[in-house]
């Protein structure tokens, strides 16, 4: 990544290491680093089948204030899933409702809150949500009305995730707006000028599919072409996300004795975020920052590089957050009505692919705040020690642990934002088979790569209609 910009820094150096020695001494880490380890038995259940028990881990989470008042989208959209997968759908609508107004509320505050990051970390600012938790918000509250037959309000879901898509770019260059006046009018934070990136995502398949299913079932056939057609575009305009064949989807049987029936399989768990370690260095000769990997793999490589004129030659510590896809066990989906075998399910939507290309447009924000902070923290310790080595008022050694306190604040108080969902599905299958109406007993199968059964849903004498909209969702989060 290479970047060119300009950064200007205030000469007060001395006043932040003290607040940020006061403040970690006060609060300890915990506000300062991402809590990720209260999962662990959750997603356990979760995996298990165990859904109800999930969702009361994570409602004493919430008691317990594992979820902060700062992370509380991170809860609500949490509680929401774990409901949703508990078929308790009021309550899932409610968290999930809860978690958009949350994100909508708080996004502007992340952006324009820059100097409450500046000397610790994001970790500190309330956590507005990614682009592609909000989007999937909004299409399990689909999902959930689509179990309870309220088609009007899917619809509204359905095209409320396509319209932010179609705003994200408008939302991010607002964003840059906002972030350069709001530093602009604060004359003590680190100065950068941050530029949009283009957002290439404006078209998801999942919401098309379902909206199409829908028109399908109450017989506006021109609104499932439409559908139909935009989701052939979505594959065909954006391939970084959708690099895998379109499934064979259908809207009207080819048998008029016949009719559709659709099942939805979510597999696995979505990406995470992780902590890329970088390190910075200065050569104020050549008016340089450079940006460096720390892995064994990539050691001492550039990751990206500041035209930024410095008045001395440092190594500074720092991390940003990067989407992690996670393995996942299951390989195939098949689908059995009746002990027959009627196919197996395709892949519809990656969210890895979703979660990084959403993530591309908020990236390059974090990278160059985040390279401002350590910078500006980096020179603060610096001066710090070069005044109490020029005060020399507590004795050598008493200079010396004075010295290390700065470093070690430096150094713990600088983590990535890793904040995130982990409950969302990593793979989102579809598939739509021509039967005759009737009533079958449904069984759904998630397979591993060797044909394993890891789990199985199945459904007696349920009642597949002529007429309406015929569809089932198993998942299993292995």
């Amino acid at each position: 990544m290479v970047v060119e910009n300009k950064i200007f820094f205030s000469g007060r150096f001395a006043g932040p290491m003290a607040l940020l020695l006061s403040f970690i001494l006060l609060t300890g880490c915990g506000s300062l680093k991402t809590n990720k380890k209260f999962y662990e038995p959750i997603t356990a259940e979760l995996q298990n089948g165990n859904y109800e028990t999930a969702v009361a881990q994570i409602e004493t989470a919430q008691s317990e204030k594992k979820y902060q008042k700062k992370d509380r989208f991170v809860y609500f959209i949490d509680a929401g899933l774990a409901y949703h997968y508990a078929a308790d759908i009021n309550n899932s609508n409610q968290k999930l409702t809860q978690a958009e107004n949350a994100a909508d509320d708080l996004f502007t505050k992340s952006i324009t809150r820059a100097a409450a990051s500046l000397l610790l970390n994001d970790n500190v600012l309330e956590y507005s949500g990614e682009d592609y938790e909000i989007l999937y918000t909004n299409l399990f509250m689909a999902l959930n009305y689509i179990a309870t037959n309220n088609f009007d309000d899917a619809f509204v879901e359905t095209k409320r995730a396509n319209e932010k898509l179609n705003l994200l770019e408008q939302k991010y260059r607002k964003a840059s707006d906002d972030y350069n006046q709001g530093i602009e009018d604060d004359t003590d934070v680190v100065k950068i000028n941050y530029e949009a990136k283009k957002v290439r995502f404006n078209n998801d398949s999942f919401a098309r599919y379902l909206s199409m299913r829908m028109y399908a079932a109450e017989g506006k056939l021109d609104d499932a072409i439409i559908d139909y057609n935009l989701l052939k575009r979505a594959f065909i305009e954006q391939p970084y996300i959708y690099n895998f064949d379109m499934p064979d989807v259908k809207y009207l049987p080819e048998n008029k004795d016949n009719t559709i029936f659709s099942v939805v399989g979510l597999a696995g768990l979505s990406p995470v975020k992780e902590a890329l370690d970088l390190r910075l260095r200065t050569d104020k000769d050549l008016n340089l920052v450079q940006i460096l990997y720390t892995d064994p793999e990539r050691q001492d490589s550039e990751y990206g590089h500041l035209a930024l004129p410095v008045s001395e030659d440092y190594y500074f510590k720092f991390s940003i957050p990067q989407i992690v896809s996670r393995p996942s066990f299951i390989d195939k989906i098949n689908v059995y009505a009746n002990s027959e075998y009627l196919g197996e399910l395709q892949l519809l939507e990656d969210v890895g692919a979703v979660a990084n290309e959403t993530f591309e447009a908020k990236k390059s924000l974090i990278y160059l705040r985040t390279v401002a902070r350590a910078i500006f923290k980096g020179l603060a310790a610096h001066k710090a020690k070069q005044k109490e080595d020029k005060d020399k008022k507590e004795g050598a050694f008493g200079n010396w642990l004075k010295k290390a306190l700065i470093d070690v604040a430096t150094d713990i108080s600088e983590n990535a934002d890793l904040r995130c969902s982990r409950l969302l599905p990593g793979k989102i299958y579809v598939g739509d088979f021509e039967i005759a109406p009737g009533n079958y007993n449904i069984r759904i199968e998630f397979l591993d790569k060797y044909s394993n059964i890891i789990s199985t849903k199945e459904i007696d004498d349920y009642k597949v209609l002529k007429n309406g909209l015929n569809l089932i969702e198993a998942f299993s989060l292995n």
